[in-house]
């Protein structure tokens, strides 16, 4: 089970990701309650009462904070492994048509336990199947997170334009827009926390130019600024969407999107592919910001993000890691990884530091969910989100910058995960739930929806 103590970390490299981007490479992290109390240089000060960890060879970092997420995927992996983004959907549809609340619930526990393991505190989701006579699916994945333990952002998500309307989706996964808004706006109600220690808050997430109408953007939007909720949708991930978007609405995606009222900065698109100078120009003067999914991108072969260009603009990014039908490792660590492989691949030896591609995924990540004055680093006040990375390894040791063997190596071992100020992980094993039993839900809900779809 996790549990709430005060402790003090000691002995570590702290990247604290604070204004003035400070490190202490012999640091110390204190927590009380769920709170950061003390963060500094050398030996630490005596707490009385408090659990010491000892972790020298290691690397502290804030929690990572992941914008963009499926869980309901993570039992239907390794489908269409090879096909384009437009292919796979159709492929999958049939298949995500027959999950409801039970399913949801295990894909979710499973899909944030690993999440857990790779260093995610904070994590966003985008669930926008909602069959008939599913249950309640948004409850199901809730629940999964409060018993993980991660801080959760779940967007309600939605579609409305079907195939036989112009939409990709088949008939049968889609809503009617009364339905969606009603059912949004229940979610908002029943669950939405706006306390700045929150554990729970919802966005609304209609889900992308080739599945929803017009109307259902501009309800959606108006629903969640009058909620005082954040806005979430796809955007500009393939060129196919380009050319769907000028076939249907005559313009680019960026230019519909700000047609009917969806940018701001409460308003963060996944993906932002393929964007053009206007469309970077016009996040940049809106304040919208960007979850960038360099490892879904890559496995679907959409594209590689103006990441450079975006953050030269002035463009908030934050990464996500897609849902685990189109990334089946799900590794948030691992994005930063590839967030800096495929910008230098694309601008040059120096397009991506390895200190930013850590920044873009816990500070960008929580500026992208509004909650940079909460989370993100590793600050007096601020909530006790944070990692501890084992850096003690064959794969670790000798790599003279322990931020570039994060952000270069392999995944390194997590001596403590804390959510909250309490712990998720701990010798890297996630505490609050049986790894194993967990494991085995997901692969027989695998086989039993496949099965459904026949």
């Amino acid at each position: 089970m996790a549990f709430v103590t005060d402790f003090v970390i000691r002995g570590a490299h702290v990247v604290t990701m604070d204004g003035a981007r400070t490190e202490f490479t012999d640091g110390y992290v204190a927590v009380t309650g769920n709170m950061i109390t003390a963060v500094g240089q050398g030996p630490a000060p005596e707490f009385p009462g408090a659990r010491t960890i000892d972790a020298p060879g290691c690397l502290v970092t804030p929690g990572l904070v992941n914008t963009h997420h499926h869980l309901y995927q993570w039992i239907t992996r390794g489908l269409a492994a090879d096909s384009t983004l437009f292919q796979w959907l159709t492929t999958l549809y049939p298949i995500w048509a027959g999950i409801d609340a039970d399913a949801v619930h295990t894909a979710a526990t499973g899909g944030l336990a690993a999440l857990a393991k790779t260093g995610c505190t904070t994590t966003t989701d985008h669930h926008y199947v909602v069959p008939r006579d599913a249950g309640d699916v948004f409850e199901a994945e809730i629940t999964a997170a409060a018993q993980v333990g991660l801080r959760f952002h779940p967007t309600r998500g939605s579609m409305d334009l079907g195939q036989s309307s112009g939409g990709l989706p088949p008939d049968h996964v889609v809503e009617k827009l009364d339905d969606i808004l009603t059912g949004t706006a229940s979610v908002i109600d029943r669950w939405h926390d706006p306390s700045p220690d929150s554990m729970l808050q919802i966005a609304v997430a209609p889900c992308s130019p080739f599945s929803v109408t017009e109307a259902l953007l501009r309800e959606s939007a108006v629903l969640a600024r009058d909620s005082g909720v954040r806005m979430h949708t796809h955007l500009a991930e393939t060129l196919d969407e380009q050319d769907f978007c000028a076939e249907l609405f005559g313009c680019t995606p960026m230019e519909y999107m700000e047609r009917v009222g969806w940018v701001g900065p409460d308003v963060w698109f996944a993906h932002a592919v393929h964007l053009d100078d206007s469309a970077i120009e016009t996040m940049a003067r809106t304040g919208t910001a960007a979850a960038h999914c360099p490892t879904s991108n890559a496995r679907l072969g959409a594209g590689i993000a103006r990441t450079r260009d975006l953050l030269d603009a002035g463009v908030t990014i934050g990464l996500g890691v897609d849902g685990a039908a189109s990334n089946e490792a799900c590794s948030l660590v691992e994005e930063s990884r590839h967030a800096l492989l495929f910008a230098r691949a694309r601008g040059g030896p120096q397009a991506l530091t390895v200190r930013t591609a850590l920044e873009l995924g816990t500070i960008g990540g929580a500026r992208v969910l509004g909650r940079e004055h909460e989370i993100g680093s590793l600050e007096v006040g601020k909530l006790a989100d944070l990692a501890v990375w084992d850096l003690n390894t064959l794969a670790h040791t000798g790599i003279t910058d322990p931020v570039a063997a994060l952000v270069l190596g392999s995944t390194p071992p997590l001596k403590l995960l804390m959510v909250n100020g309490a712990v998720v992980v701990a010798d890297d094993r996630v505490t609050t739930i049986d790894e194993d039993v967990v494991a085995s839900d997901v692969a027989r809900a695998h086989l039993d929806l496949v099965r459904k779809a026949g």
